[in-house]
C-alpha cells in the first residue's frame, strides 16, 4: 500500500542478514599463531577508541570469538547491521560504521604452525 511497509521489510533484511566466516585468505606476511592473538588484542584493546559505542564493540567482540549460530543470536540482539556477511562491516542502528579487520575474524592460510 505504500512506501512504509516496503522500506520495514528492507530494513528487517539488512538487520537480519546471515553471517558467516571470512573467505580463506592470506595474511601479507606469515604470522605465528601468539602474533595473531597478540594483534586480536590489540585491536580489541583500541577499537572503541576510533568510535562507536562500547556495548557494540563487546558484541561484536563477542559474535567474533563464537560459533556462527551463536555469533548470528549475538549480533541480532544488539540491533548490530551487518552489512558484509563476513562481518568486516557493521553499523550500529545509529548509523555508525564499524569496520573489522579479517585476521580478527579468522585464521589467515599462510599461519605458521609451531610444534
Amino acid at each position: 500500500m505504500g512506501c512504509y511497509p516496503s522500506s520495514l521489510n528492507k530494513e528487517h533484511s539488512r538487520r537480519t542478514k546471515k553471517i558467516r566466516k571470512p573467505k580463506p585468505w592470506k595474511f601479507p606476511r606469515p604470522v605465528t599463531w601468539s602474533q595473531l592473538v597478540q594483534m586480536r588484542d590489540e585491536f580489541w584493546d583500541t577499537a572503541p577508541h576510533h568510535g562507536g559505542k562500547k556495548e557494540i564493540w563487546d558484541a561484536i567482540h563477542a559474535a567474533a570469538e563464537a560459533d556462527i549460530e551463536l555469533a548470528q543470536a549475538i549480533i541480532d540482539s544488539a540491533g548490530v547491521i551487518v552489512h558484509k556477511p563476513d562481518m568486516t562491516v557493521c553499523y550500529d542502528e545509529g548509523g555508525t560504521k564499524y569496520e573489522i579487520p579479517r585476521y580478527v575474524l579468522s585464521e589467515p592460510t599462510n599461519l605458521i604452525q609451531l610444534s
